[in-house]
């Protein structure tokens, strides 16, 4: 403690006594490369400090909500799959995690995800109801 004493009471009085700070804006004209030299660190930290110190205060923007299509037609504005009823037969399974390599059929890739992810999506199983007798 006694170590951060001594730099707050002598060390950084005598540093900022030290410091070639001209006492008009025309001064700083004058100043040789070697007081210019001196100013640079002094000049960095106070800048460096200004800027955390605005950022502190400055509104976080919002991030952006992740994407859940990340390679599934891309070109396309908006995906769409369009499948006539008659061709659906007794059960098929559609993809909701966008991963399927067969896409918009399902193949079974939201398992893989759901593990990586600790996400809980499945399939969208349409089946044929049975005829009731």
């Amino acid at each position: 403690m006694e170590s951060v004493s001594t730099l707050i009471r002598v060390s950084l009085p005598s540093y900022l006594r030290s410091l070639p700070i001209p006492n008009t804006l025309g001064g700083f004209a004058k100043l040789t490369g070697q007081e210019w030299i001196a100013l640079v660190p002094f000049v960095g930290t106070v800048s460096l400090l200004v800027y955390v110190t605005v950022q502190a205060f400055l509104p976080k923007p919002e991030p952006k909500p992740p994407l859940v299509n990340l390679k599934v037609q891309k070109e396309s504005q908006k995906v769409v799959n369009m499948v006539d009823i008659e061709d659906l037969g007794d059960k098929i399974s559609y993809c909701r995690c966008w991963r399927s390599k067969k896409f918009p059929l399902c193949d079974g890739s939201h398992n893989k995800h759901n593990e990586d992810t600790g996400d809980n999506v499945g399939p969208l199983v349409l089946k044929r109801r049975q005829a009731q007798k």
